[in-house]
């Protein structure tokens, strides 16, 4: 039987009056620009419909820029799809989906021919074929990379220019969306948001897609770039939108640790070019975590270092460079760089590593074609739960899904237009609000920081029951303050983003009372064959907002086994 958890929430962020806001419609919109976002708009346009594309930060500021690893795709006759999706099945721990992993799977190699045709460079061999590399839990190197680890960087310069240069797509960066609007059947029928002069401005369109990446700014540690703070998963729940598998996080085994300076991620690449993780005494812990050492799993080495850090009262773990058999400045010149700029020569110095939040392998629930439970709404990428993933994500498919499964939502989303018409936001119910206390302030920054240790300590790579309900105790009682305010300013609005999802991430993982993936527990240290399901979270919809969240199991249909 579904169980159910009190949950607060506005229907909309802020009180608004369409009248008085300036308006755009468009067949499709888009609401972001990386490589699920822009893969959707370049469809949708191609297919003839008009694309509004809108941009939290820069058109090139998004998740997929700083994706370092590369893109898997089966390129090599020694490697096969069946291959590569069997290490996904496996991977995924029982949670991935067969059909949706052969669909992105034997899609690679279109999608790496794609990005070839719009001028994206990748690393080649001497005899000029592409350089593959390997990475943890796949069989075969099949990683496609550019600059080493400048990947992502590479793959979003070209896309953005052809975002661009699309006549059929008009884009608005710098523009912050606030909320869906929903019409009075419950549909989705555009968007509000707010522009880089901090004013209100209304999109209408029949079909929307969220492709708003992760949620990694709930962490304190993390790899994710400022932008990455849950808007796209919050909006869409607040919509009416299931969500599901909030409770996986991926926590990244590797992100360069000196105190003070930004972390930044050491991409997987470099263990699958042979760097090995040690200890502060030099000890090299990862062949006894696990056979495949430091190309085992996320989870694994990410728990093996944790477990490491503890075990030797440190802050880190070293990941060594110096046995590498090519030049490491040669192979990873953007690692080598920042590396360099805080004393540290990576072909002789072991470089301080730690976990960091890296990925949300949860998301909005939808079909293949992206398709949400809300009409009108559709979602790719990274907040997106297509089931490819499972409960751990496999390095560089990520990229691989945006693209296959990014082009797939545009082209479906056009369809849908074309037959529905114009959209139009008469529809809409206004929402006005009661006045806040005048003399209450909150400190909003000091709120974020408090939120974001808070979950790094008890929502991180270990958990246990007692920290989770602690934790949601913490958020609700920041949820119940920030909902008596008047909302003033993009990092307010972000604010309630996170602690929504940091809420319904915690719902989850406090529901799931097993170990599997990423998700582990010390109070729960074994999979559960019981659990072989997917969580799903269901708003519970009043007339003012949302006053609770259903918890459902949706089990799979066939077994599949983690070796």
């Amino acid at each position: 039987m579904p169980t159910t958890a009190e949950l607060e929430l506005d229907r909309y962020l802020v009180p608004f009056d369409l009248r008085r806001v300036p308006q755009y419609g468009f067949d499709v919109l888009v609401l972001g620009g990386g490589a699920g976002g822009s893969l959707a708009a370049l469809a949708a346009a191609d297919c003839g419909a008009s694309v509004g594309l809108l941009s939290k930060a820069g058109l090139t500021e998004t998740n997929t820029q700083y994706a370092q690893g590369g893109m898997a795709a089966v390129l090599d006759r020694a490697d096969s799809f069946e291959v590569h999706v069997a290490d996904t099945l496996r991977v995924g721990c029982g949670l991935a989906e067969s059909p949706v992993v052969e669909e992105v799977v034997r899609g690679g190699p279109a999608a790496v021919e794609r990005l070839l045709a719009l001028g994206a460079e990748f690393d080649r061999t001497a005899d000029g074929q592409l350089d593959l590399l390997r990475e943890g839990g796949h069989t075969f190197p099949r990683i496609i990379h550019s600059r080493g680890a400048a990947t992502g960087t590479e793959i979003q310069r070209k896309l953005s220019e052809a975002i661009q240069a699309h006549p059929r797509i008009t884009t608005f960066p710098e523009t912050f969306v606030v909320d869906l609007l929903s019409g009075t059947d419950g549909e989705i029928v555009g968007a509000l948001s707010r522009s880089a002069r901090e004013e209100y401005v209304a999109y209408a369109a029949p079909e929307v897609v969220l492709a708003t990446g992760g949620a990694g700014q709930i962490y304190r540690e993390t790899t994710n770039p400022e932008i990455a703070t849950a808007d796209g998963v919050a909006m869409a729940f607040r919509a009416g939108a299931d969500v599901r598998d909030l409770e996986f996080i991926q926590f990244h085994p590797t992100c360069l640790y000196i105190a003070g300076a930004a972390r930044v991620l050491i991409s997987e690449v470099v263990r699958g070019a042979g760097g090995v993780l040690r200890d502060r005494h030099g000890v090299r812990f990862m062949p006894d975590a696990h056979p495949e050492a430091e190309l085992a799993p996320r989870d694994v080495v990410s728990r093996a270092a944790f477990e490491r850090m503890v075990a030797t009262d440190d802050t880190s773990v070293y990941l060594d460079l110096s046995e590498i058999d090519r030049d490491p400045h040669r192979l990873f010149p953007r690692i080598s760089h920042i590396c360099r700029f805080f004393g540290i020569d990576i072909a002789r110095d072991p470089i301080p590593v730690r976990p960091g939040a890296h990925y949300m392998i949860g998301g909005i629930c939808v079909d293949l074609d992206g398709r949400t439970n809300v009409p009108g709404l559709w979602a790719t990428g990274e907040c997106a739960s297509t089931g490819i993933h499972g409960a751990n994500r496999m390095g560089s498919n990520s990229l691989l899904e945006a693209i296959v499964l990014g082009a797939r939502v545009g082209e479906a989303a056009a369809t849908a237009a074309a037959s529905v018409g114009k959209s139009h936001l008469e529809r809409v119910a206004e929402r006005k609000f009661s006045n806040p206390p005048p003399d209450v302030k909150v400190n909003i920054d000091d709120m974020i920081y408090s939120l974001k240790s808070l979950m790094w300590r008890q929502m991180g790579v270990d958990r246990n029951g007692l920290g989770m309900r602690d934790a949601l105790a913490d958020i609700a009682f920041w949820m119940r303050a920030t909902g008596a305010l008047a909302l003033e300013g993009r990092r307010s609005l972000e604010l309630v983003n996170m602690l929504t999802v940091a809420r319904l991430a915690t719902i989850g993982a406090l529901e799931r009372e097993e170990s599997r993936g990423v998700h582990y527990r010390s109070d729960y240290p074994g999979s559960d064959p019981a659990w072989r399901a997917h969580l799903r979270l269901r708003p519970y919809t009043g007339r003012a907002g949302l006053n609770a969240v259903e918890l459902v199991r949706d089990p799979l249909a066939e077994a599949v086994t983690h070796g």
